[in-house]
């Protein structure tokens, strides 16, 4: 009994440092500093944006854990309230991104499927669509978020619908997911 206590003891400290040792997966950008306001120039409100359109961020992310086939990266508006439900604004979904990919850069180009194999999706169509929070109201929180998945997502948009697009990605990386990196930045339209 003494031997399975003391093995069983050893086992868990072993684990503890090693979940310890494993660093967190991360999300930057050098557009704006995590929490502030987003940059007009990323937004629809930018000069020469096309209708909900805007120029994507270069995004980085680091500590991709080991055994990740594909990324998916999601970026919403919080606040935004889509027919009195839980959904809330696809403001892009890029999916199937490659294991390796270690970023996205600034201005990535309009279409469904993106050179990489990769596939995305927002409520304007398959592009970016920058924030774009009305100016008489309050910021908005956008989030951007990066998920490591321990699958590929090879499949094309849904019926060119963000929602149910977004809703099948969701469902499909159920029991998928090996690490997550969030970034927020907040925006409403100048006066």
């Amino acid at each position: 009994m003494k031997k399975i206590v003391l093995t069983l003891v050893f086992f868990s400290a072993f684990v503890l440092f090693t979940c310890a040792q494993i660093p967190p997966m991360t999300l930057s950008t050098t557009a704006f500093a995590d929490g502030t306001i987003i940059p007009i120039k990323y937004s629809q409100a930018a000069p020469g944006a096309a209708i909900g359109e805007g120029t994507s961020p270069a995004l980085t992310w680091t500590n991709v854990p080991v055994g990740t086939q594909s990324l998916l990266l999601h970026m919403h508006d919080l606040d935004f309230v889509r027919n009195k439900t839980t959904d809330d604004q696809v403001h892009w979904l890029v999916w199937n991104i490659p294991a390796n990919a270690t970023g996205l850069p600034e201005g990535l180009s309009r279409g469904p499927k993106l050179p990489d194999g990769s596939y995305q999706i927002s409520v304007t169509g398959p592009v970016y669509r920058g924030p774009g929070a009305a100016a008489t109201g309050p910021l908005h929180h956008y989030m951007f978020e990066i998920i490591a998945l321990d699958i590929k997502l090879d499949f094309p948009a849904v019926n060119n619908d963000p929602f149910e697009t977004r809703a099948k990605v969701m469902q499909t990386i159920q029991g998928h997911i090996l690490g997550k990196g969030v970034y927020g930045g907040l925006f409403k339209r100048p006066q």
